[in-house]
């Protein structure tokens, strides 16, 4: 039996880079996975690589930035799987510009994507997760949100907001016996990002962190070097 064996793993982004590894490694440890975003035909090749190795897996289309998907794509994993006990905040954008030239739209769209996407839904999973007294959501974050990097400034940003709501969330919520987690990977090679490490090579160390135990420090902050 694996780590995560009757484990439910739900993972945005989960069509290639990190979230596919992420999804793969689960599956691989037993767990049930769900993979959502917005290219089909990419999350059901991760469906299809998990199950061909016996794993169970589905897809749910949806852009975390609508709340309506985000209601539907929760509802269909209900359905599939009943519960979740780990979401993998994975999915991200960022459109490079300066900070002076940067526009309301995409500093918009980088806000919605990458903070305002985790927190709906954190609080679509937390009902569930604070009845089965138990949950772990792992926020994928970047260097960037403490260091800046200069054409990045509406991603970095996102990021640190993201880091400032999964610490709250880790006090709020760990009477319920949930842990909320951030991961930085580094630098890895992703359709945003074309140089680094493989996304192989680090999502073991993500892994670590989707396994419940009752002696599981809260807040973790795991940085690949």
């Amino acid at each position: 039996m694996g780590s995560l064996t009757n484990k439910v793993v739900f993972i945005t982004g989960g069509g290639s880079g990190l979230g596919k590894a992420a999804a793969l490694a689960a599956a691989k440890e037993g767990a049930k996975v769900a993979v959502m975003g917005r290219q089909p035909q990419k999350l059901q090749e991760t469906v299809e690589a998990i199950q061909a190795s016996g794993g169970q897996a589905i897809a749910v289309r949806g852009d975390v930035s609508q709340l309506s998907d985000i209601k539907q794509a929760v509802a269909e994993v209900a359905a599939a799987y009943g519960t979740v006990h780990v979401l993998v905040n994975n999915a991200a954008v960022f459109i490079a510009n300066s900070l002076a030239d940067t526009s309301l739209p995409d500093w918009q769209h980088q806000m919605q994507v990458n903070v305002t996407g985790p927190l709906l839904l954190t609080q679509a999973l937390l009902p569930q997760m604070r009845e089965q007294r138990e949950g772990i959501i792992i926020n994928v974050t970047s260097s960037m949100a403490d260091n800046g990097s200069g054409g990045y400034a509406a991603y970095g940003a996102s990021k640190a907001a993201l880091e400032s709501i999964t610490r709250t969330l880790a006090e709020e919520e760990e009477e319920y016996g949930i842990r909320a987690h951030l991961f930085n990977p580094g630098q890895i090679r992703t359709a945003m990002h074309a140089t680094g490490k493989e996304p192989e090579q680090v999502v073991s160390q993500l892994i670590e962190l989707a396994i419940w135990h009752k002696q599981q420090p809260n807040g973790q902050h795991i940085q690949v070097s």
